[in-house]
């Protein structure tokens, strides 16, 4: 049987490489972005036959259009993965960066839910074995100093992750959270600062998807990233404040 995948941020960076990974796999995609050219672009690269869905996951209608229109083409998908995301600098101090700070919430929370609820009552009804993946970020266990909206964000997608996890556990829905380190991609290109233990794009792809297949419900990639986050939770606070409150910024207002 087909494999059957609806990735939303498909069109650069994390959610590129998941397409061009299960589309190697021969799976059926449904592949949503803002930028429609990169989608047309990309499924052209695929051999075409997949669906393609210029979009902002901010727009909960257009999701749900998306989502009937995948499900009536090819079925109730076995994946659905919720990676659209973006990232800037913050400071609150600053009233302008209160636009972008809502943008990335709205963007990297909200957009999360609306991704899955027009599928979750399809693949109730379905059965079988189906799967939801949030890419949330090790940014979202301990907040960082400049990344306020993009570490609030991702603290707030793992919480909302593992409530949903809960939610669909009789239903047999996995409900797996992918935190990531650094991947080379577009939103960390723009980094001023080294990136330890940088992952490619397709490497990571690899692992994320071998991650959802096992259904695992929390998982930081690569594994190192996972070590260092473990001991920075571990770390009091008073202690944390002064290592990190010198850390480097990501340039403020660059959405990516």
């Amino acid at each position: 049987m087909t494999l059957k995948v609806f990735i939303t941020g498909a069109s650069s960076g994390i959610g590129e490489a998941l397409a061009v990974y299960y589309a190697a796999q021969g799976a059926t995609l449904g592949l949503a972005a803002r930028r429609s050219e990169f989608l047309d672009g990309l499924n052209a690269r695929l051999g075409g036959g997949h669906a393609c869905y210029p979009l902002d996951v901010t727009d909960a209608p257009a999701l749900h259009a998306a989502a009937v229109d995948f499900i009536e083409r090819f079925g109730v998908p076995d994946v659905v993965i919720a990676n659209a995301g973006v990232s800037a600098g913050t400071l609150t101090e600053y009233e302008e960066d209160l636009a972008v700070f809502k943008r990335v919430m709205d963007t990297n929370v909200f957009g999360m839910a609306a991704t899955f609820a027009p599928f979750i009552p399809a693949m109730k009804a379905a059965g079988g074995v189906r799967r939801l993946c949030g890419i949330a970020s090790v940014a979202g266990i301990r907040g960082l100093p400049g990344a306020e909206a993009y570490s609030a964000s991702k603290a707030a997608a793992i919480s909302y992750l593992e409530s949903l996890r809960l939610e669909m556990r009789p239903y047999g829905i996995k409900v797996v959270t992918i935190a990531p380190g650094y991947i080379e991609s577009p939103m960390t290109a723009v980094n001023p600062y080294s990136m330890p233990f940088l992952l490619p794009a397709a490497k990571a792809a690899e692992r994320f998807a071998a991650a959802i297949a096992r259904g695992v419900s929390y998982t930081v990639i690569p594994w190192q990233m996972g070590v260092v986050a473990k001991l920075l939770r571990l770390l009091p606070n008073a202690l944390y404040d002064r290592l990190f409150a010198g850390a480097p910024r990501k340039p403020r207002g660059l959405l990516k």
